[in-house]
């Protein structure tokens, strides 16, 4: 059971931060600024594309994959892109130094059959010496492809974007400085775990080349405004802040001793509550189910019915339970995106004052608001089986503010219930 406790106590949760993952997400906002910068330094702004290409292929691992299914969300059916994760794995070859190679080293990917000169390829990787992506960016440039590859300067990435006349992109590594560098021992040196913000060093470069390509249709101050939208919930979210002001540890707080259920409604949130349940397992070691409404209703049903149901003990009720451990029980987590809401919260009233400066609400139980027919039996399905729905909601109109919006809250709220956690 977590003791709610140690989210108040900021010397504890930063003794407990050995990666400095809290510092890290503090300082995403700086890596959107800093990698705008270096990609219009790279060329970006002087880039004069020749029509849109037929196809967008993201490749890569990780939070680069996360970043290509941020942009099919954002860009409804202005484009077709298509995210290609690793399809093999090969024991990888130790370095010179002897030193344990990376997992990542030896994985593969393949180009589609269909890709050609009418496609685009972007290759992201924080690393940069994965030889399985250099062997990609050389197969799409012998079929024709136009490619883009952001990559840490003097990697072998990046050496190889050069060689098949690709467009360079620079990755933007964390900012730590060297007495704030990770302390801890790998529990699996060939796995080590990702920056937890690197999700903004491979999504700044990728929606800006989208913006120049017109696979978007965002705003032209739409990703500098995602800086300052970080900032403000780094602020919020800071460790020093009590749990009742801090919604990131209160959302941390909700999901202990929990499996969470994470449901979206809509494209966004969609995206969101994926990233969220990777950043529970890697952050946080808990498992956690994500699904877009209506579908994930049929697909989660019978957990409701079954032995993680609140309701679902059939055994003694007087039983001495002293010694037993706390039960785990469904947790549902609905995320959703509702633009234009009055009073800039669901279920407020006209007139009243809008609070988008907050970032995501939690929504009232007997919210009166609007609600689509999926979000309503969501709720009739939680409450029928005495399971607890929480319900976050932005109603920022801009729907990459939006992500940005619920993306730094759930990110938050891993890091903080992976500290809690692992102190309890």
């Amino acid at each position: 059971m977590l003791d709610d406790t140690l989210l108040d106590d900021p010397a504890a949760l930063q003794r407990a931060d050995r990666d400095r993952a809290l510092l890290a997400l503090a300082g995403a906002g700086a890596r959107v600024r800093t990698a705008l910068r270096l990609a219009d330094a790279a060329g970006l702004d002087r880039l004069r594309p020749d029509g849109r290409p037929r196809a967008v292929l993201v490749a890569g691992h990780g939070s680069a994959l996360t970043a290509g299914e941020i942009l099919t969300a954002l860009a409804g059916h202005g484009g077709l892109i298509t995210t290609l994760p690793p399809t093999e794995a090969a024991a990888p070859r130790a370095d010179r130094a002897g030193a344990p190679p990376a997992f990542t080293a030896g994985l593969g990917w393949q180009l589609p059959g269909w890709a050609g000169p009418l496609d685009l390829l972007v290759v992201s990787s924080a690393d940069g010496g994965e030889p399985g992506l250099v062997s990609l960016a050389e197969q799409a440039y012998a079929r024709g492809c136009a490619i883009v590859v952001t990559a840490p300067a003097g990697s072998p990435l990046a050496e190889a974007a050069l060689q098949v006349r690709a467009l360079p992109l620079p990755y933007v590594s964390s900012a730590l400085p060297e007495d704030e560098a990770p302390a801890r021992p790998a529990a699996e040196p060939d796995l080590p775990a990702e920056d937890p913000a690197a999700l903004w060093s491979h999504l700044t470069p990728l929606l800006a080349l989208a913006q120049k390509i017109g696979i978007t249709q965002l705003p032209y101050d739409a990703l500098p405004a995602v800086a300052d939208l970080l900032d403000a919930t780094a602020v919020r979210c800071r460790p020093d802040a009590a749990a009742y002001t801090n919604p990131a540890k209160g959302l941390a707080a909700r999901l202990a001793g929990t499996v969470p259920l994470l449901w979206a409604e809509g494209p966004i949130a969609g995206a969101v509550a994926t990233r969220f349940a990777a950043q529970l397992a890697e952050r946080a070691g808990r498992p956690a189910l994500a699904g877009p409404l209506p579908q994930v209703l049929t697909a989660h049903r019978g957990m409701f019915t079954g032995q993680l149901g609140a309701g679902a003990d059939p055994d003694d009720f007087f039983r001495d339970r002293v010694d037993e451990p706390d039960p785990l029980h469904l947790q549902v987590l609905l995320l959703r995106h509702v633009p234009g809401a009055p009073g800039g919260r669901p279920g407020a009233r006209p007139g009243g004052e809008a609070d988008e400066a907050d970032g995501p609400a939690e929504v009232p139980e007997d919210d009166a608001g609007p609600r689509s027919f999926g979000v309503t039996r969501a709720h009739r399905l939680a409450g029928a089986h005495d399971v607890r729905l929480t319900e976050y909601a932005t109603t920022r109109p801009d729907p990459l503010h939006a992500l940005a919006d619920l993306v730094a809250l759930t990110d938050f709220a891993a890091v903080y219930l992976g500290l809690a956690a692992a102190q309890s």
